[in-house]
């Protein structure tokens, strides 16, 4: 490659980084980069071309383009289950109890990833299972930070009744209240909800936009995990969610 052209790409990572800030005109552009307003204008022409960036017809700024978002968010969903195994393995070694990973399927959760003490990361019964939203601390953990209008969807594709035990939230407005103080919390607790016995204490994973791509949980037995006795747990998993979440470029 030749110096021209290596210029050229040093130059569009620069007018890129330039945008991530925010909109801006040709002529802003320029000013951030120090470099000549024609050269920063046929860089944006190219990089619009290719999808890299957008122009607003209206208003003239220059903002990050569709390609973009498409290819970081491809690196995103291949990265989270790369860096989710290292930081499940030192969960369960922290507190000695199962850790998974799960993400949003349809309207229900799926577990992609677990780890139980004393093995390696394998398939067993949990793996491509789906689980409810409401009565599962992954599923209502997946809620968390999404929009309310997306929130709104999830909860109205769920089952009437909604599934659970006598503990759970079995309907729309129920869910909306735990999930009030859930979000406050930055954790969710499903204390024997979706079956007697079990415990499990879950997290939100965001990925670089800030959105909720994944949830992280641990699971056991109530005799184990006594739901008054919780507040360690909840700590250790909400700092390997925003451990995970920040490999993944979270704000």
């Amino acid at each position: 490659m030749t110096t021209e052209n290596l210029s050229s790409v040093q130059r569009a990572l620069d007018v890129l980084r330039a945008l991530g800030s925010g909109p801006l005109r040709v002529q802003s552009v320029a000013a951030a980069l120090g470099k000549e307003k024609t050269q920063v204008s046929r860089t944006l022409k190219a990089l619009a071309e290719s999808g890299f960036v957008e122009r607003d017809p209206d208003n003239l700024e220059y903002r990050l383009g569709w390609q973009l978002f498409a290819l970081a968010g491809a690196a995103s969903d291949s990265r989270l289950l790369q860096q989710a195994a290292p930081v499940l393995r030192a969960l369960v070694r922290s507190l000695g109890e199962a850790a998974y990973l799960t993400v949003l399927s349809g309207s229900a959760a799926v577990t992609v990833l677990a780890e139980r003490p004393g093995r390696t990361l394998q398939a067993h019964e949990w793996i491509g299972r789906l689980s409810p939203l409401n009565c599962t601390s992954s599923g209502r953990a997946l809620l968390i930070g999404r929009p309310a209008d997306e929130v709104e969807a999830l909860l109205a594709a769920q089952p009437d009744p909604m599934p659970g035990t006598e503990r759970a939230p079995r309907t729309a407005d129920e869910v909306r209240d735990r999930l009030r103080t859930e979000r406050e919390a930055g954790r969710s607790i499903a204390a024997e909800e979706a079956e007697p016995g079990l415990v499990a204490v879950a997290a939100p994973v965001r990925d670089f936009t800030g959105a909720t791509v994944a949830a992280l949980n641990v699971s056991g037995p109530v005799f184990r995990l006594a739901p008054g006795e919780l507040a360690p747990v909840a700590s250790a998993v909400i700092d390997a969610a925003d451990r995970l979440s920040h490999t993944l470029g979270s704000p």
